[in-house]
């Protein structure tokens, strides 16, 4: 299985198009395929499940009780976010209107490989996080190191 690695700059159209880097867009279309489910959680940013991935998700959803509240609020910020989408023949995908405008995904953006997913982060935006919000510390590094990372 091909993992998803890396940071890709691309940009976001007018129109809302991502046009998805060419590293991704070959491992996603040969392994999975050109359809994926485009959503997010706190409409930070987008996630970008191939089709196969999400469906694997829905099914350990699905063995959570219906009661759980955490399974809920899950389902209703993906649903709220999410839509399913095909990559099309020039490796561009809408993004939803509401994620658009939450995630502010306008002009550059960088693309980010999370094993079986992608993350797409207005790069301004990514940057703060990276740098001033959630700086990677000694006790990530700790916790990380219990997994021989």
């Amino acid at each position: 299985m091909t993992m998803l690695r890396g940071n890709h700059p691309a940009r976001v159209d007018a129109k809302g198009r991502l046009k998805i880097p060419q590293a991704f867009l070959s491992p996603v279309v040969s392994q999975w395929s050109r359809d994926l489910y485009v959503t997010s959680i706190t409409g930070e940013f987008v996630r970008l499940y191939p089709m196969p991935i999400w469906i694997e998700i829905e099914k350990r959803l699905a063995s959570v009780p219906a009661t759980n509240p955490s399974k809920n609020r899950f389902l209703e910020r993906v649903s709220f976010f999410g839509q399913a989408v095909t990559i099309d023949r020039q490796g561009r995908v809408l993004l939803p209107q509401m994620l658009r405008e939450t995630a502010a995904m306008t002009g550059e953006v960088s693309v980010l490989g999370f094993q079986n997913h992608l993350a797409v982060w207005n790069l301004k935006r990514l940057q703060e996080r990276l740098f001033k919000q959630e700086p990677y510390t000694d006790e990530d590094g700790r916790a990380l190191s219990e997994y021989g990372i």
